[in-house]
This record gives structure tokens, sequence and C-alpha cells, in this order.
């Protein structure tokens, strides 16, 4: 059993207002995964959670783009100031531990590397790091770092 398949599943059910079995399936993934991933969220195609997904906290109004790879004990979360969560784009890389703070947009082909904090917006092909985190490379061809 995989993160993103109770997930899917979850927000297949939520999409649909189907009462009760999104918030168990919520759970279940919190026993599971020790993860919180509303059904609310919006994942696109081909985002994957790797080792599992574990550790992963994602604000109810997240939006995640297609073909993400989410690695474990990442925070994608809104601030006490905002009601507002992040919006990532397409081709995006969180890695292990990061942080997604904030009513903040990242762009595609962005590489967040491990336990970077991120709370400011983040443009299209760029490499951030650091704590706050820092764009340290621009205009990036991501295919040649994966």
């Amino acid at each position: 059993m995989k993160l993103i398949s109770l997930y899917r599943f979850s927000n297949f059910l939520f999409r649909y207002k189907i009462p009760v079995l999104p918030k168990l399936i919520y759970y279940l993934q919190y026993i599971l995964f020790n993860s919180s991933i509303p059904s609310s969220v919006i994942i696109g195609k081909g985002t994957v959670f790797a080792y599992g997904g574990i550790g992963v906290v994602v604000h109810s109004r997240a939006v995640i783009g297609d073909n993400c790879l989410i690695g474990q004990g990442i925070t994608v979360g809104g601030t006490h100031k905002s009601k507002k969560a992040p919006l990532i784009g397409n081709n995006v890389e969180i890695n292990a531990g990061a942080r997604i703070l904030g009513d903040i947009t990242i762009g595609n082909n962005v590489i967040v590397g491990a336990n970077a904090v991120v709370i400011k917006d983040i443009p299209s092909n760029c490499v951030v790091a650091g704590v706050p985190g820092r764009i340290i490379k621009e205009n990036i061809n991501i295919e040649e770092y994966i």
C-alpha cells in the first residue's frame, strides 16, 4: 500500500462528496505513514512520495503540480498570518526535511534542497537551498539533476 494511492482514493471520495470515508483514510495514512495529507489537497499526476512519504505534512489548501518528487519529512504548510497555502508547480523535487511555508508559489522545474526553509516565491528553473531558502542556481535544466 502506498501513501499516494491512499491519498488518490480519499481525494476521489472527497470530490464526489462521499462522507466519512475520506476522514477514515486520513487517519489510516497517519497510522501507517505518520503523514498528514488531507483529501482536499490537489496533487497532480505522476507525483510520488519518496521513501513511502514518511512524515509528510501538507496543508489542506495546498496545490502540488504534476511529476513532483516529495521526500520524507516534508512540510508544505501555511502560516498563522494567512489561511492560504503554497502552490507548487510541475516537475519540482522537494528533498528530505524541507519546509515550504506560507502563501507562496514555487515555479516549475525547481529543486528544493534538503532541510531548506522556503518562505518566499521561487521562479521556475532554480535550485533553492538554505535557511531561509535562497536561490543558489538559476536557469537549470532539471533533467541534468535527476
